[in-house]
């Protein structure tokens, strides 16, 4: 799969996710409304930002309207960078922006290590690996909410890292993963988010990758995957 189908795939999955007729231009960003955009939580203006262009969903016309005229001629990849972001779009809440990442199945690398075992979502011990996170991390991984099996390693019989996916529009696998803090840093990360897009490719589908931090991001890239852009989510001021 090409740099460039890669894109296209991408593009069409958040035009789809933005619940409302917009398209990725040339360049440039592409603002409509839309009340049930998921591209940010309800009653915020969510971006996404995918090469040179962007899409951009807000809750009403008039929010629609003064974000179009805040980013009019703005390049997109200013606002990759969060204080760009900021002076842009004047908010009393933002979320990101958060590195979005594709993987091309021949560019996959995968990640040998401990063992990993599948567990069912609903399985207590993934319960017990939650309750060592932080509820931002929780939020974050989501796991309770993964549409795939869970794939656990663990350590003193303890699950201490676990990764899967959530079915996504357009045969997307939106890519999840959660690590003990104590287990963080010696690549378990990645391994059982490995055993995790293995499984989403055997089913032919476009793993996607959403990475707020550095850790996260560097995990995906030696997957593999390719950063795109960028997803922001603001509260207008």
């Amino acid at each position: 799969m090409s740099l460039a189908q890669l894109l296209t795939d991408a593009q069409a999955l958040w035009a789809e996710v933005a619940a409302a007729p917009v398209a990725f231009p040339e360049q440039g960003i592409s603002v409509v409304a839309s009340p049930v955009s998921r591209l940010c939580p309800p009653g915020w203006v969510g971006l996404v930002l995918l090469a040179d262009s962007g899409i951009g969903t807000a809750p009403d016309q008039e929010a629609a309207d003064t974000v179009r005229e805040l980013l009019a001629g703005y390049p997109p990849k200013r606002l990759h960078d969060r204080p760009e972001a900021a002076k842009a779009l004047p908010a009393t809440a933002m979320l990101g922006p958060t590195t979005l990442a594709y993987l091309a199945p021949e560019r996959f690398h995968p990640a040998a290590g401990p063992a990993v075992e599948q567990l069912p979502v609903e399985h207590p011990d993934l319960r017990a690996l939650e309750n060592l996170c932080s509820p931002e991390e929780r939020d974050e991984a989501s796991i309770d909410e993964l549409t795939s099996p869970v794939f656990a390693i663990r350590e003193g019989g303890e699950v201490v890292a676990a990764a899967g996916y959530v079915a996504w529009p357009r045969n997307t696998a939106h890519m999840a993963i959660l690590t003990a803090p104590s287990a963080r840093g010696r690549g378990l990360a990645k391994v059982a988010a490995s055993s995790a897009v293995a499984h989403a490719l055997a089913a032919h589908m476009l793993p996607q990758w959403r990475a707020r931090v550095p850790a996260s991001q560097r995990v995906a890239r030696a997957l593999g995957f390719t950063d795109l852009g960028v997803q922001i989510s603001v509260k207008l001021a």
